[in-house]
């Protein structure tokens, strides 16, 4: 699963683009407990959201008009302008230019060959998210994608990932998960889906997944639908796995809620602010 360390390549920032700040934070707050830091004018607004003092996501408002509310998952660089070279090289495309984010960091947005989105944070003071694989935090990252091959090869160029196939317990489906370069399956901390497996998510285009642990999918399900939110894939069980369903909140941003099996060799930490 996740690795607190954060090498290159691993997912290290979720964040979430809403039209209205004080109704995603009365969902997420009732959904997970989460609390609202507020950014001040020196990063336009841009807060965290935190859990029991640790930052679990980042949020910012964006106008209606502007885009669509989403959830984007970002991924550990130490140099973002190479990664940025590599993207290009690839086949992929600049959704905007490497920028200074004060002292936290530096970001980048980019487009894989498909059109989805991912950004790629190069931390200095803000090393990423403070919890991972607690309840309320994140646990795993999907990829939606027309061509599950092209994908591992783009982004095996750009962050030398590896993949392994997972094959679903008591069924013929295969999953393919994806790891970073030096680190073996055992840290594996996202896959790869092609969108026509999964109709209500190939609706949206291909686009990265955000998973958030919770100690009861279907009642966490069924808060989200209490809160004003909506159910975009109901719960299942996978075998070997665990328990999970995808929702979306008041807003249209999707994530999806998962309580995985008992881990082998202890649980998932909080690495720090």
């Amino acid at each position: 699963m996740l690795n607190p360390a954060f090498p290159d390549g691993a997912p290290n920032w979720v964040d979430l683009g809403t039209p209205d700040l004080d109704g995603a934070l009365a969902f997420y707050g009732g959904l997970f407990g989460w609390e609202l830091l507020p950014g001040g004018p020196e990063v336009g607004g841009y807060g965290m959201f935190t859990l029991e003092g640790h930052t679990v996501a980042g949020v910012m408002t964006v106008p209606e008009e502007q885009s669509s509310s989403a959830w984007s998952v970002y991924f550990q660089s130490s140099d973002v302008s190479s990664t940025a070279q590599l993207v290009n090289q690839a086949g992929g495309r600049l959704s905007f230019e490497p920028m200074e984010v004060l002292d936290y960091g530096r970001m980048g947005g980019f487009l894989d060959p498909a059109g989805a989105y991912f950004g790629v944070w190069q931390p200095r003071q803000n090393p990423g998210v403070g919890m991972i694989q607690q309840p309320g935090s994140l646990l795993w990252v999907e990829l939606y994608t027309p061509d599950v091959p092209a994908a591992s090869r783009f982004f095996g160029d750009v962050f030398r990932w590896k993949t392994e196939p997972l094959k679903v317990e008591g069924t013929e489906y295969v999953y393919t998960t994806v790891h970073p370069a030096g680190t073996g399956p055992e840290l594996s901390f996202g896959g790869l889906v092609t969108m026509s497996d999964v109709p209500a998510e190939a609706a949206r285009g291909p686009h990265w997944l955000p998973y958030f642990e919770v100690e009861d999918v279907e009642g966490a399900v069924a808060a989200a639908k209490r809160l004003g939110g909506a159910e975009a894939l109901p719960p299942m069980e996978v075998p070997g796995v665990g328990t999970m369903a995808n929702v979306t909140d008041p807003y249209g941003a999707v994530f999806a809620l998962m309580k995985p099996q008992p881990r082998q060799g202890g649980e998932g930490g909080a690495p720090g602010d």
